[in-house]
């Protein structure tokens, strides 16, 4: 086993170790990640994925990827290469070659023969209206379908007619013959085929029936050998279904099912039907929409993969539903920008300042750290010259003494550059400030000057001259209330209206211009930021903010 860092709870890592010393597991540990191809992972998908790559990889085990291909309808290509590259992302790798549930629809076939043979299937033709009313409720058992009793051959023959093209969708079935009386209403003969005339991205045209998720999940198992099938609480119900199909058929294996809670937090839905919901009524602007949960969402938004394995693994392994606060992620996300994320300066609202006693023709090469405690991040070029930009809202003509910015008649430290005095402005028509004149100190170079000078406050700049322009998109919770999916579809009256706000006139430091798309970054005093990695290039810089600097959900800065 190796010997990986974890910190949160996990009753799984618990439960391999007892079988380990118990001799139920003697070869290796094998676990699975079997998604749906039809639609983009989430941050539910991700947890899945730590937990199960994760305990492989503790264990020194394997984990498999599977596609549970079984509902072509819904199933796309582009899905399947998404999902492959968010693992990758997140920094895992499959054993062996991808697997699809497809790669078994041969032997699932015979294994639904197999059933029939044995007295254990039927095909049915109970529409889908009269089998709802057969199946009974949770108070009251089912009834047996009419065509129940049908002779092993008669059903042979049927399920092949099925196989040939020969009925229509919706007009038959196939169902295991289990109890229409049991407790749990998954036993009362659940559906395993249905006919579906749809071509399939992997098969083709070789199929028009299909095999149900509860029929081909353990089958699948057990035909690649998986020791431990993980799986969330929903399907807890499921599972003595799952053990009766491996107890009625010659598999090879016998694996085990468990579930824990899977991942829901606050100010989020996580529903693929209402994330795709987002998309196609386009709320959002595709699957990977920065304000979107999507795996692939949050890496365009920038977060990193550490941060997103380091939420996961302090959210724990449980076994009780519960909702996690969405400032855990949050604060993920900070503490691996705030140590790994190199600073830089970006004027977002530009106010021009011209340092009236400072060289027309000067143009100076000031460094500064690339970040206050990573030498090996080196450093970088700040070019400074008569006119810089600041943030409007860095200067007043008049404040009060909790200001500790540029105020007419007081000093402000540049940050990494000269100490200014604000001595006078210029206004348009309109009242509106449009220059500041100052002078500087050359005297005051660096945070720390031999004269002594300590203005009350620092702030960022950008030379006007050297700065490139840039797009900023400042993005904020998508949902206002904190269980927006509570009343279905209602959910969208939650979304929230500011969500993104555009910023089309920023300056940045001329460097950040030839960032590499996804290249991460501090904005000092605003947030952490990432260069988009769609649209991010030298001749059009395009910044997404991935959380501001402290929470300010709910709350407005005062600037004081």
């Amino acid at each position: 086993m190796t010997d990986t860092a974890v910190t949160g709870n996990n009753f799984l890592r618990t439960i391999i170790k007892e079988d380990i010393a118990s001799g139920r597991l003697v070869g290796e540990l094998v676990t699975r990640f079997p998604p749906e191809p039809n639609g983009f992972l989430h941050i539910g998908h991700a947890k899945s994925i730590c937990l199960n790559f994760g305990l492989a990889e503790q264990f020194g085990g394997r984990c498999h990827l599977r596609f549970d291909d079984t509902n072509p309808a819904k199933e796309e290509q582009a899905y399947i290469d998404a999902i492959q590259e968010d693992i990758r992302w997140l920094g895992y790798e499959w054993s062996g070659p991808i697997r699809y549930a497809s790669d078994y629809f041969d032997t699932l076939f015979e294994y639904a023969q197999h059933l029939i043979s044995t007295g254990h299937a039927y095909v049915c033709d109970l529409s889908a209206d009269e089998a709802r009313e057969y199946r009974g409720t949770l108070t009251e058992p089912g009834r047996n379908s009419p065509y129940r009793d049908r002779s092993p051959e008669e059903n042979l023959a049927l399920f092949a007619g099925m196989r040939d093209g020969e009925f229509d969708e919706g007009s038959k079935v196939l169902r295991a013959k289990i109890d229409m009386a049991a407790p749990n209403i998954n036993l009362r003969d659940p559906i395993i085929y249905r006919i579906r005339k749809v071509s399939h991205h992997q098969t083709g045209d070789n199929w028009c029936i299909y095999p149900n998720y509860d029929f081909t999940h353990g089958q699948s198992d057990a035909l690649e050998g998986i020791t431990h099938s993980i799986c969330t609480l929903e399907f807890e119900d499921h599972r003595p279904l799952y053990e009766w199909f491996l107890a009625h058929l010659p598999v090879p294996a016998q694996p085990k099912q468990y579930e824990f809670a899977r991942l829901n937090i606050n100010y989020t839905v996580t529903s693929k039907r209402k994330l795709k919901m987002l998309v196609d009524e386009k709320v959002v602007d595709g699957w990977d929409d920065p304000r979107m949960p999507t795996i692939a969402g949050m890496r365009r938004r920038g977060y990193t993969a550490t941060a997103l394995r380091n939420f996961c693994d302090m959210v724990g392994v449980a076994r009780s539903e519960g909702v996690v606060d969405m400032a855990m992620l949050e604060h993920a996300i900070r503490d691996d920008l705030d140590k790994n994320a190199p600073r830089a300066m970006c004027v977002m609202d530009p106010l021009k300042l011209v340092i009236t006693n400072y060289p027309e023709d000067k143009l100076e090469q000031l460094t500064a750290p690339g970040h206050p405690n990573r030498d090996d991040l080196g450093e970088r070029t700040l070019p400074f010259g008569r006119e810089v930009y600041i943030e409007r809202e860095d200067f007043r003509e008049e404040a009060n003494k909790k200001f500790k910015r540029l105020v007419l008649g007081k000093k402000v430290r540049l940050r990494s550059a000269y100490v200014l005095l604000a001595e006078s402005v210029i206004k348009d028509a309109e009242g509106n400030i449009t220059e500041v004149h100052c002078s500087y100190d050359d005297g005051t170079l660096g945070e720390d000057p031999a004269d002594g000078v300590k203005p009350k406050g620092v702030i960022h700049w950008v030379s006007a001259s050297q700065g490139k322009q840039a797009v900023v998109r400042l993005y904020d919770r998508l949902f206002t209330h904190e269980a927006p999916d509570r009343g279905g579809e209602e959910f969208l009256d939650h979304v929230n209206p500011d969500s993104l706000t555009v910023l089309e006139n920023c300056w940045i430091e001329p460097g950040l211009a030839d960032a590499a798309p996804e290249a991460r970054f501090q904005f000092e005093r605003t947030g952490y930021f990432v260069a988009d990695r769609r649209e991010h290039c030298s001749d059009k810089p395009v910044f997404n903010r991935a959380i501001a600097l402290r929470d300010t959900w709910g709350s407005k800065e005062s600037g004081e």
